[in-house]
This record gives C-alpha cells, structure tokens and sequence, in this order.
C-alpha cells in the first residue's frame, strides 16, 4: 500500500523561462561539433518539446537544434545534458506522451 502513500512530485512548466531555454541550448551547442554537425551557427534554431521543473528531480527537458546540418536532440534531466539518436516522429511522440502524462 506504500504506492498510495506516495507523494505526488510538484512540477513546474518552465516552457516560458528564457534565461533556462538560453542556458541549456547554448550548452547543448558546446556539445555541437564544427565541421560535422555544423558549418556555421548562423540561422541556427532551437526549439523546445517541453520544459518542467520537477522537485526532488530538476530539469526534465526535450528539445531539438536545427543547424545548416541537420538537426540534432537533446535531452535534460536532472543535472544531466544527453545528446539522442532520434529522428523527428520519435521526438514528437516523445513530447505527446510527456505532455499528456504532465498537464
């Protein structure tokens, strides 16, 4: 019966947090390699599935840059940055689910 006990994490939608989005994208970017997965940083995009701040966990974020390139996924969970092997139908299903389970 301990599953009943349990309490329920407090989450926060942090989707609107400029300075959070700023700060993991441009370290996701550090994590970028010139030549390889760009040619040049102009025109460069970022864009976020979702951003939550979960207490006792952190950061829980899923999002994607889209350079001269390609694109590339990232993924943020708690004091953790991951570079994914996703495509954009993974992505987007990933971010639905996440989403339906978190609002």
């Amino acid at each position: 019966m301990a599953f009943f006990n349990k309490k329920k994490q407090k989450e926060r939608n942090e989707i609107e947090n400029r300075e959070l989005k700023e700060n993991l994208a441009n370290t996701a970017l550090g994590l970028l390699q010139e030549g390889e997965d760009y040619g040049q940083l102009a025109h460069t995009t970022c864009e976020f599935g979702y951003l939550f701040d979960i207490d006792g966990h952190g950061i829980e974020a899923l999002f994607k840059i889209t350079t001269d390139r390609g694109t590339h996924y990232f993924a943020a969970q708690g004091d953790k940055l991951m570079r994914l092997q996703f495509n954009d139908q993974l992505y987007q299903n990933t971010v639905d689910t996440f989403l339906s389970m978190h609002q």
